[in-house]
Order: structure tokens, then sequence, then C-alpha cells
């Protein structure tokens, strides 16, 4: 009787709510015509409203006057922000949600003896709160979560029609090329064939543990560049899975190595224009492309993942010992059948499958089609295919589109904080900025700001220097937390087995601290 009561009362609840919704919505299919979220050029044109209003300057507005001039156009900015903000502390206390749904599932397996109810198909029960808890505590899930009530505030300021407006208007192009790109990448033909060509690297230091960790972590980042970050990420934490973490290292060594495969992998595709999602942002606009990447951005990169992947080697150098003998035990354990190789023409077709992915990212109807002609192509190969899970795809893809929604509301202060920067604090606003929001927001706001064009400015070099430290910074950054880059969260759901709850953020932002700062000097430091 209680469950009845419970349940009624909540379809009350979501009735009453949902038509709420369509009232402040008008009841309309139509979109509203007013402009959402309010569109960069308006706030510009009211802050000049305001300086010739009190006799002032605009150049001269402080960045609190700015910022509070915009907050006062719309509630639904400051709301905006306090709710992205929100999120981004909920990932620090996803392990704490998640020890909550173990603690839960132990109870509940306890209280399972004295049950004797059947249900469907001879399953046993599941515990709600525990589901609850553990989908709370999911990284990936958290900014989609984050999104219910957003879409709660911009219903109630401005009606359902334009709140369903702007989840239509955002572009989740990148969300759906990381679900694909991600599951071509985790297939066994194209691990089989990035283990062979990174071997290649290992046997120069005998294929031990530590010559597979500098491999990975030096060539699989700077692979990225050309077969695109996320499937570089992908590719990197599966063989670091494999090679390194199945082995046990300590709990110090764990957080460096993911910690240096984050920075790296946000500055490895950074040889090209089209790999690294934040350059990727604004290579067309500013007129950038290989050569340009390579004499600005890429020999920067390849020293700081050198020196980098150097420095943490050298610091746990003597741990590679201990898990040498702890690979050597369990090689010998472990005795299992030999399993057929996959035969070159099908690690051909699947690499054909990730060149086309790659080739057509920006049209998701052409790579979305080729991702169901693969899908069929391992059916009709199975015996020479592991089974495709797609359930970390589709998370990472959940985050980056959760990332994708906030984001689009955070133009309004992120713009005026990076054109009031000087070119040096520029850089370090970008790679501070970064932490807490996508490095591909940073840079696409940048690009829309006018002293960073340098076709709109007088003084070129200094737009041209300007662009350089704002990418440079976005990419340094890239490193620092889960959300900072967008394959970060590829890297983390593919790893975080290997953490005692999940990937914690804080350490993760610590082990990532030594390798960003040498790319600060790398980067900024070292003189064109």
């Amino acid at each position: 009787m209680k469950d009845l009561f419970r349940f009624f009362c909540f379809t009350f609840i979501f009735i009453s709510f949902g038509q709420g919704c369509l009232l402040a919505g008008g009841g309309s299919d139509v979109y509203d015509k007013a402009p959402f979220p309010v569109q960069l050029s308006y706030y510009s044109e009211l802050e000049s409203e305001y300086a010739i209003e009190h006799s002032v300057d605009q150049e001269d507005l402080s960045l609190m006057k700015r910022l509070m001039l915009r907050a006062s156009v719309d509630p639904v900015n400051l709301i905006a922000t306090l709710l992205f903000f929100g999120a981004i502390l909920h990932t620090f206390a996803a392990g704490y949600f998640m020890k909550l749904s173990h603690k839960l599932e132990e109870q509940h397996k306890e209280n399972l003896c004295n049950r004797n109810f059947c249900y469907v198909d001879g399953k046993s029960p599941v515990d709600f709160k525990a589901k609850l808890f553990h989908f709370l505590g999911e990284v990936e899930a958290i900014f989609g979560i984050w999104i219910l009530p957003l879409l709660v505030v911009i219903t109630c300021y401005h009606g359902w029609s334009t709140a369903a407006y702007y989840i239509d208007s955002r572009n989740f192009t990148e969300p759906l090329f990381v679900v694909v790109i991600m599951s071509i990448a985790a297939s066994r033909p194209i691990i089989t064939f990035s283990e062979k060509a990174l071997s290649c690297f290992a046997q120069l230091g005998k294929q031990s543990i530590a010559a597979w960790w500098i491999s990975i972590l030096v060539v699989a980042p700077l692979l990225g560049s050309f077969i695109t970050e996320p499937a570089a990420m992908t590719i990197a934490a599966l063989l670091l899975g494999q090679q390194f973490y199945q082995y046990k290292p300590s709990e110090v060594f764990k957080y460096a190595t993911i910690g240096l495969l984050f920075v790296n992998i946000s500055v490895g595709g950074t040889l090209t224009h089209f790999a690294a999602p934040p350059v990727l942002m604004v290579a067309t606009k500013w007129e950038w492309n290989v050569p340009f990447m390579l004499t600005n951005f890429g020999w920067r990169a390849f020293l700081g993942i050198i020196f980098a992947t150097a420095l943490y080697y050298l610091l746990f150098r003597k741990e590679f010992k201990n898990l040498e003998e702890s690979r050597v035990q369990a090689e010998d354990i472990v005795s299992e059948d030999p399993v057929e190789r996959t035969p070159i023409w099908v690690i051909g077709v699947h690499l054909s499958f990730l060149a086309w992915t790659v080739f057509t990212l920006h049209h998701p109807a052409l790579f979305i089609g080729g991702f169901l002609m693969f899908i069929a192509f391992t059916i009709a190969t199975d015996h020479h295919q592991n089974a495709i899970s797609l359930k970390s795809p589709l998370l990472v893809g959940f985050f980056l589109a959760g990332l994708v929604t906030h984001g689009g509301l955070q133009a309004w202060w992120i713009e005026p904080v990076l054109s009031m920067l000087s070119e040096q604090m520029l850089f370090f606003g970008s790679t501070i900025l970064t932490a807490f929001n996508d490095n591909a927001a940073i840079t696409f706001l940048a690009s829309q700001v006018p002293a960073f064009d340098h076709r709109l400015v007088d003084d070129v070099a200094l737009a041209k220097s300007l662009q350089y430290a704002v990418v440079a910074g976005a990419v340094t950054g890239g490193g620092l937390t889960v959300i900072a880059n967008a394959p970060n969260p590829a890297g983390q759901s593919l790893l975080s087995r290997f953490f005692k709850g999940g990937v914690s953020p804080l350490n993760l932002l610590l082990a990532a601290l030594t390798p960003t700062l040498i790319m600060v000097v790398v980067f900024i430091v070292i003189p064109n």
C-alpha cells in the first residue's frame, strides 16, 4: 500500500511539473524568437552604452563591472554558471557517492537471505538506492545529470520551447564522433595492430614493462596528431591496462601515469591542425595549417612529452623492477591456449573504418553510417573479434554532450576574462580556465574575440601572439582534470577499474601538475 501511494504521488508531481513546463513554454512547438543564449555582440553594445552614459571609455570598465552588467541581462546567466560549477564540485565528490553505493550494496546482499520473492527470469532483486548512488558516482554521467536542473531553470525563465531550441542548437558532433572512434579503436584488430606497432619501439628495451610504459606514453600521444586524440587515448589506455596497470603498481605510480597520459595526449595532438579539439576549433578561422603547427607547437610538444616522460621514469625507475617480478610470476601462473592471429585483411578493413571516421569527423551522418557498416563487418567476422562494449563510449559521449550543453552558457563570463589579459597572463589564464571547462570551448570563445583576429586589428603580430598564447595555454592545462580535454573521459572510463573507488579528481590534479609545469616551460618560457 505504501509503495502504491508513493507511485501515485510521484506520478502526480511528474504530470503537474510537465503541465507547468508546457504552460511556461506557451504549449507551442514554435521556438521563441527571443535570442537565447544572449549573443556576445549584445554584451559589447551594452557595455558601450553604459560607458557613454557614465562618460568613461569602454576599455576602462573593470572586469567586475562588465560581469555585473552581463549577469543582469539574463538571470539564467548566473544560475547556469552556478550549476556548471556545481557539476564540477560533484565530480570531486563522485568517490563519496561510489563508496556509499558499495556500502548500500553490501547491506542489500545481507538482507537478501531473508527474502523469498520470485522475480522475472529468476533475477535477484536490485537495491534501487545503491544503483542511484552508483549512477551519481559515475564521473562520466555527472554533467548529463546536471542538465536536468539547467533545463528546469531555462524553462521557468524562458519557456519550454526556448529550452528545447537551446538543446537543438548545440553541436553534438564531437560527442558522437568520440563514441564512434572509441568503439572502433577499442576493437581487437585495431588493438592488435597498435600493440604490434608499439612493440617495435618497446623492443629497444627488450619489451620490458618500462619499455612498454615509455613507448605508450610517448608514441601514442604523438600518434594522436594523425588519428585524432580520442582514438590515441583509447589505444593508449587499453595498452597501459594490458602492459602496466594489470601488474598492480603503487597508487602513487598509478596516478602519476594517468596524469602524465592526460597531459601528453593533450599536447601530443598539436603536430597537425585537425586532431586536437582546441586547435580544430580555431585552425580555419586563424589560417593555421600543418607547417604552422609543426614550427610553432609540434616541436615544443615533442620536447615536453620527452622531458615529462623521462622525469617520471627516473622518479619511478626502482618500482619497475618490482613490476617485472610481478609479470614473471603472472606469466608462470597463467597458461592459456594460443589464440588465432587476426588476419591482416581484417586489420586492414578496421583501419579503413578508422580512417573513414577521421576523414568524415565533421559529418555525423557519414561517420555514423560508416559505424553501422563497421558493426555489420564485426558480426561477419565474429570469430576474429572481441565483444564490442558500448558502455564506456556511450558514457563518454554523454559526458561530452553534457559539457557542450553547459559550456554554451559560460561565454558571458569567459569572454571578458580572456579579452582583458596580456599575452603571458592569457596563457596562464587559459591554462587555469581549461581545468574548469573543456579546452576546445576556451579556444572557441577566444576565436570570437575581435582582438584575437589578425584580420581585424592593426597590430597583426600582437593578435597572432595572443592566438598562440590562448591555444598553448589550453593544451597545456588539458590534463589537469577529467573535463579539461575531450579525450580524458575516455581514458578515465577505460582505466578507472584499476583505481579503488575510481579515479580521484584531486589525486589526478596533483599527478598532472608536474608534467603540466614542464609544458608551461616548453610553450611559454622557451623563446621562438
